[in-house]
């Protein structure tokens, strides 16, 4: 094994990489605990899923809270950029910093390909942040994996899965229900 030092960057290193132009909107990567991570290629169904999302959230959610897809989501060592999020509406649309994990509402990764990256990797760092509600679209077992109650540890109190026709409401919007259907089909 090497025990060679890794540099670890901050959150504050990460962003002036992309201020001085060092990283770019075609750098196609995310901070991920320190450590810049290339995002991996979107396949025909992730990117029909990420449409179905964008459509089903827009029409349920536009007059009480913002949607962002692929956009990033400032954590305490991690600049992540999770494929949908729904956050808290802001009057100048975060033009004035970027969303933290006190705006996010909920949080969406589509999974072929990154299904174990996006559960052993993604959700303890959602989790440990104290993103309330948490899902994976998982397309290899078209299924809706929900994680709910954060902990500090990096677990979730509530994990479930949801299948066609089953329902659910959002924990932070309990107003809007989502048919399982709508996301997997």
């Amino acid at each position: 094994m090497d025990k060679r030092p890794q540099l670890r960057l901050t959150v504050d290193q990460y962003e002036r990489m992309i201020q001085h132009g060092i990283l770019t909107e075609n750098s196609n990567v995310e901070l991920i605990r320190g450590e810049i991570v290339l995002k991996m290629s979107k396949g025909t169904a992730h990117v029909s899923c990420m449409k179905r999302l964008a459509e089903l959230f827009y029409d349920l959610t536009r007059q009480i809270a913002m949607s962002s897809a692929q956009d990033p989501i400032v954590l305490a060592d991690s600049e992540p950029e999770p494929d949908y999020a729904l956050l808290v509406r802001q009057a100048d649309f975060y033009a004035s910093r970027k969303p933290t994990a006190k705006d996010v509402l909920l949080l969406i990764e589509v999974a072929d390909s990154s299904l174990e990256y996006d559960r052993e990797i993604k959700g303890p760092l959602y989790a440990e942040n104290g993103i309330a509600e948490y899902w994976i679209v998982n397309l290899i077992d078209n299924c809706l994996e929900v994680y709910r109650d954060p902990r500090p540890d990096g677990t979730y109190g509530d994990a479930r899965v949801l299948r066609a026709g089953d329902s659910i409401s959002l924990v932070r919007l309990p107003t809007v229900s989502v048919k399982v259907d709508e996301l997997i089909s």
